[in-house]
């Protein structure tokens, strides 16, 4: 028969209640004792009943995600950071993808109740006032991840010194026809986006370069390196085509390096190329991209609510921001511009 409760209280020469403690992580049993518990338990090779724990401690052991898209590189690498961070604690995830507005104010509405799980973690969507109120005010305590309110505790970047630094690269090079190409900047979940804050950028660095802003070099579509690469053809089949291209994500300047091949411009001898992310497959590849810290921002924002989780108190009396460092990796697909292209 399994092991019971009752035999680890018995082999570590305690009390029931003790190894429950124990189990629960209570921080008045002293150290001694918990190792005698918790070496009980790895010699009987002890199972702890999930639901009777969850009883007792009046927590569900589970802490929600609401992501939209969550199968983008970006999103997968974030909710890795974050499982790492449940598995140190026993806890479970529960995942709500959101691909509608309809659904995400729904989920917004309806979720943070605290009977399906303990915590909330938001990326991405930045909730308007009306939503962070509630938010602020809701039964379990939520933190945002890449995404923004001042009300509400957030791990994040600078999107806008992100593009800024990825367009200021490409100008030290020497490039002055370099075009952008992103997501539609009009979110259907109504809120700045990365891309629009990117844009900014891009437009900042252009400004203070003395360049010249060109309608013509900035072009937006869905996300998706199928779509990068059709945006991609539009701006080499310009009259004046640019020598460089600032895509948003890495997943579009994938699409860009498919379309350059296809059409025989060398990259990055005639056609410069600027990802942001730093997904996996950008070191493959060679790309030159904005590193963000994707990994690191789901675990720093599992860490802060966790923190808020133990210390309820806390969160009524402060609202934190962590603030990620962005960082230029140069690789092969960044170069100064021909002296002269053809196309």
């Amino acid at each position: 028969m399994p092991a019971t409760i009752r035999d680890v209280a018995k082999r570590a020469g305690v009390g029931v209640g003790t190894v429950s403690r124990v189990l629960n992580n209570h921080p008045s049993v002293r150290e001694s004792t918990r190792r005698r518990v918790e070496e009980a338990i790895a010699a009987l090779n002890y199972r702890p009943n999930t639901i009777a724990r969850q009883l007792s401690s009046g927590k569900t052991a589970n802490i929600g995600v609401v992501a939209p898209f969550f199968i983008r590189p970006s999103s997968v690498e974030r909710l890795r950071g974050v499982e790492t961070v449940l598995v140190e604690r026993q806890y479970d995830l529960i995942l709500y993808n959101v691909e509608t507005k309809k659904k995400r104010d729904e989920l917004f509405q309806t979720l943070p109740r605290g009977d399906m799980f303990d915590g909330l973690l938001v990326f991405t969507l930045s909730p308007n006032d009306d939503e962070a109120e509630r938010l602020r005010h809701a039964a379990v305590p939520v933190v945002l991840v890449d995404a923004f309110h001042p009300a509400l505790s957030r791990v994040v970047i600078d999107d806008i010194e992100g593009g800024y630094m990825a367009t200021k690269h490409l100008i030290d090079l020497g490039h002055t026809r370099i075009a952008y190409i992103s997501d539609i900047l009009e979110s259907p979940f109504e809120f700045v986006g990365a891309s629009a804050q990117r844009y900014q950028g891009y437009r900042r660095a252009l400004h203070e370069a003395g360049i010249e802003f060109r309608p013509e070099y900035y072009l937006q579509d869905q996300h998706g390196a199928p779509q990068a690469q059709a945006m991609t053809h539009r701006l080499l089949s310009l009259a004046e085509p640019p020598t460089a291209i600032f895509a948003a994500s890495d997943t579009q300047a994938i699409g860009v390096l498919r379309a350059a091949k296809e059409r025989n411009v060398a990259v990055p001898e005639q056609l410069s190329v600027m990802g942001f992310d730093d997904i996996e497959v950008a070191e493959y590849l060679n790309l030159t991209t904005i590193h963000q810290p994707l990994f690191t921002s789901g675990v720093e924002g599992a860490e802060l609510l966790f923190r808020y989780i133990e210390n309820p108190d806390e969160l009524r009396h402060e609202v934190k921001e962590v603030l990620l460092p962005l960082r230029l990796i140069q690789r092969q697909t960044t170069a100064p511009p021909p002296s002269h292209t053809t196309r």
